[in-house]
């Protein structure tokens, strides 16, 4: 497990969609959301279904679900993901020494407000976590969505760790992890990189050679209600 630590945020670095709000100085991503704060089921986005659905994951046969961790219940924030940035697991991550897991990477809203799967909602990026799982890279961007109540005091690691004590010991240059996720997923969206099992379809990338008509993507919902 690697820990870094970031102190500031450039205004603009080439990441994933962005908006300026608040503060000039503060940029903001879209999360979305996929493990609300204090449930337990364990929901994911599924990457390798068709339109890529946020369902509960399933391991040898059964639902998963995290167990509580005293004096917390479930998840101790909201639990989700950057869209359009991608692990590639065939990139070996210079400070990890390890390739991505396959996976878009993890968000970990620190604050108070209680969200809903699907939901997407704005963050200001405090730092990122850099994890080994299984020698895979994982990385957790740590983060607080803008409209909380504590946003605008929390502005980087240290004050997450004196405002919530416990939460976490962390982070760094997480700029610098989204962009290079971002730039993994768009190689992926135009079969630069090898996808392997994910189902990359989508109605919204511009000259993707995944894209699919509205009509297309519809069809696909109405098969699995």
């Amino acid at each position: 497990m690697t820990f870094l630590f970031m102190q500031e945020v450039e205004k603009d670095s080439d990441v994933p969609p962005k908006k300026m709000k608040k503060g000039e100085n503060e940029v903001l991503f879209n999360m979305v959301v996929e493990v609300p704060r204090w449930s337990n089921a364990k929901m994911e986005i599924a990457t390798k279904e068709v339109l890529n659905p946020i369902k509960q994951d399933v391991k040898k046969g059964a639902l998963r679900f995290v167990a509580n961790v005293f004096p917390h219940k479930g998840y101790i924030w909201n639990y989700g993901a950057l869209p359009q940035t991608w692990e590639d697991p065939n990139h070996t991550d210079k400070d990890t020494k390890c390739c991505g897991d396959n996976d878009p990477i993890d968000v970990c809203d620190v604050g108070s407000l209680v969200c809903v799967p699907g939901q997407v909602i704005q963050v200001k990026v405090l730092g990122v976590l850099a994890m080994i799982d299984e020698g895979e890279t994982d990385w957790k961007v740590i983060a607080i969505n803008a409209d909380d109540p504590d946003a605008q005091s929390l502005n980087s690691i240290d004050d997450v760790r004196k405002q919530k004590p416990g939460h976490l010991e962390a982070t760094d240059f997480a700029l610098e992890i989204i962009q290079s996720t971002h730039e993994h997923w768009k190689a992926l969206m135009q079969k630069n990189a090898n996808s392997g099992e994910i189902e990359c379809k989508n109605t919204s990338v511009c000259e993707s050679p995944f894209t699919c008509s509205s009509e297309d993507a519809r069809k696909v919902v109405e098969s699995v209600r």
